[in-house]
């Protein structure tokens, strides 16, 4: 059972997350606050496993808070607030800052929109209860310096037609930092899809983009997938990529979710198996769930080479965890590794 901590101003998101969550028979919710200096005093006595967190409170914001419990003592914590869906910037920085996982909840008919959802939000919960942020912290901590990469670009010809597809979800926000900002610029055109809401991807892309010597985008009908270039899907919408000549290029589309997530993993992986077959490679990364598991079989099937990040230093060990178990990667291998078999 994983101790829960909600931590909202709201005394009626306190009852519905309570009850929510409660329902779960791997969830107990032993403590809520209505303010981070509560919380402070109440964790002084149990520790929570999750802390589910509000931004905007009295006494002190979440961002704050949540940098503290990060400084102090790393633990699993989800956002839940209405400020993150109108300040995707402020959102970021809660990922950046260590959140696992973000939930946008409206600020009208906040208890209809909580029960519509109840079963995301468990899973979202447990899966952040589950996961062990010091294995992400640790190689954090530990990563060398790098040099600006100032290699002649003539260079990148030689990788015109190779591509690699990245998928990641719960903890992939930090992982996709590690890997994009230790890449070379004479690295493949890079596709990706993080699990994040509407809204979000334009801030991460452009987060990315500023810590990264390749240049990260948020994706667009029409891109080219050229060396030196990650695209990341739009949230709320499907990536694929297809062929135009000689050329990849990206296709973004609204569409039903799959695997209840949009955009998904497994569109992404499934069309780069059908339009670049050996020529790609595909590397699944930390997150809870199945997602693009079958997508990276039939990459492999299509003749690419397929990684999937391993257990030892992935945040939640769901969606490379079915990769394996269908005999979908080529290779597992750790994060630290990721970057040298995407560029090799």
């Amino acid at each position: 059972m994983k101790k829960v901590m909600i931590v909202d101003d709201s005394a009626v998101v306190r009852q519905v997350l309570k009850e929510i969550l409660n329902q779960s028979a791997h969830l107990d919710v032993y403590a809520t606050a209505n303010d981070p200096i509560a919380a402070q005093r109440k964790m002084q006595k149990c520790w929570p496993d999750v802390i589910v967190l509000d931004i905007e409170m009295p006494e002190m914001d979440g961002l704050t808070f949540l940098r503290k419990i990060m400084g102090e003592r790393p633990t699993p914590v989800v956002i839940c607030s209405s400020l993150a869906e109108k300040d995707t910037t402020l959102s970021i920085s809660a990922l950046e800052a260590g959140a696992m996982d973000i939930i946008t909840k409206p600020q009208l008919s906040v208890k209809s929109f909580l029960n519509d959802i109840k079963k995301e939000i468990r899973d979202i919960i447990l899966a952040a209860a589950q996961s062990d942020l010091s294995k992400f912290h640790h190689l954090k901590d530990n990563k060398p310096q790098t040099i600006p990469d100032e290699q002649d670009l003539t260079a990148l010809a030689s990788t015109t037609d190779k591509i690699t597809a990245i998928g990641s979800s719960t903890g992939g926000t930090q992982a996709l930092e590690y890997v994009l900002s230790e890449l070379p610029r004479t690295c493949p055109g890079i596709v990706i899809v993080q699990h994040m809401p509407p809204n979000f991807t334009r801030s991460f892309a452009t987060r990315l983009n500023e810590i990264s010597r390749i240049e990260v985008k948020e994706a667009e009908s029409g891109d080219r997938i050229i060396p030196g270039r990650a695209i990341l899907a739009p949230g709320g919408e499907h990536l694929e990529v297809t062929r135009s000549g000689a050329q990849f290029i990206t296709r973004v589309f609204s569409g039903p979710a799959v695997n209840r997530h949009c955009p998904s993993v497994d569109v992404l992986f499934r069309s780069v198996a059908k339009s670049v077959k050996q020529n790609a490679k595909g590397v699944i990364m930390t997150g809870m769930g199945s997602d693009g598991a079958r997508g990276l079989l039939e990459m492999k099937h299509a003749g690419a080479y397929t990684i999937a990040q391993d257990e030892k230093t992935s945040v939640v060990y769901g969606m490379p965890k079915e990769a394996v178990k269908l005999g979908a990667a080529s290779k597992i291998t750790g994060l630290d590794k990721i970057p040298d078999l995407i560029s090799s």
